[in-house]
């Protein structure tokens, strides 16, 4: 059986690929509890510095859940709080990952699948792509687990009007109320991806860490403790925080080692 949700690494930097191109790249809920894993996973590579989280083929990033799955995974309201602790656990495994991750989107990036694009820190698009949560269609709505980092990453009237209007809606829409960060032509989303990546990769990774960490942290109403406050200067303890001192100084190219 080919494998749904793939891994390969180059270097410092990993590929997660939803690999179900002849039904979008849909995700089952077996493919959930991989990706979670999978995250778990690189979580514990010290050595990796950006992940690129993709879908299979050029038609889509994912149309998002599995919906032939739904007689038996959700047809109920007790069986769908079982699913969504599965579907959920493994977006909290995305976005806790230490290392930055960045979406490639191309093609339909809809219901579950925008969900999981919004999981990562960063989203590079294809002016083709096309996004939307169409689920009132369905009957369904978006469980509060999924809805705030969407409200969070595009505010509350955008998330109406993508949850309210059902609409799917193209790639500058996306761009223009926050959804994406950049949309390139078709042709030159590959390398604007590895570009992105590369250019993640060739800093300090413990600072990338630091950055993603406390960007999250800063979502939280909850006010900074000391001990939070003082982690800022943490870096300045560092190898890599010396490395890139000296580099400045001798105007080099610094070669961190994430210590």
């Amino acid at each position: 059986m080919v494998q749904r949700v793939s891994l390969e690494r180059d270097g410092a930097i990993a590929t997660v690929t939803l690999n179900r191109p002849a039904k979008l790249n849909a995700i089952s809920l077996d493919m959930w509890d991989w990706l979670g894993e999978v995250f778990v996973e690189l979580d514990r590579d010290p050595d990796l510095r950006c992940v690129i989280l993709r879908g299979a083929g050029a038609r889509a990033f994912s149309v998002g859940a599995d919906i032939g799955e739904f007689e038996e995974q959700r047809s109920t309201a007790a069986k769908a709080k079982r699913y969504g602790a599965r579907t959920h656990g493994a977006m909290d495994k995305i976005v806790a990952c230490r290392h930055p991750v960045v979406a490639r989107i191309d093609g339909l990036c809809v219901g579950g699948g925008l969900e999981l694009a919004v999981a990562a820190d960063l989203r590079v698009c294809s002016d083709r792509a096309r996004f939307g949560i169409p689920i009132k269609r369905l009957g369904l709505v978006v469980a509060y687990a999924e809805l705030a980092p969407l409200v969070q990453l595009v505010g509350p009237a955008n998330a109406k009007e993508i949850l309210l209007e059902g609409r799917i809606f193209d790639a500058a829409r996306a761009h223009a109320m926050g959804l994406v960060n950049r949309v390139v032509a078709d042709r030159d989303l590959d390398r604007e991806i590895r570009e992105t990546a590369e250019r993640i990769a060739l800093g300090a990774p413990l600072v990338a860490r630091w950055h993603k960490a406390f960007v999250r942290r800063l979502m939280s109403p909850k006010p900074l403790t000391r001990a939070e406050r003082d982690e800022s200067y943490a870096c300045f303890a560092t190898e890599d925080f010396a490395t890139g001192y000296r580099a400045f100084l001798a105007k080099e190219t610094p070669s961190f080692k994430g210590r």
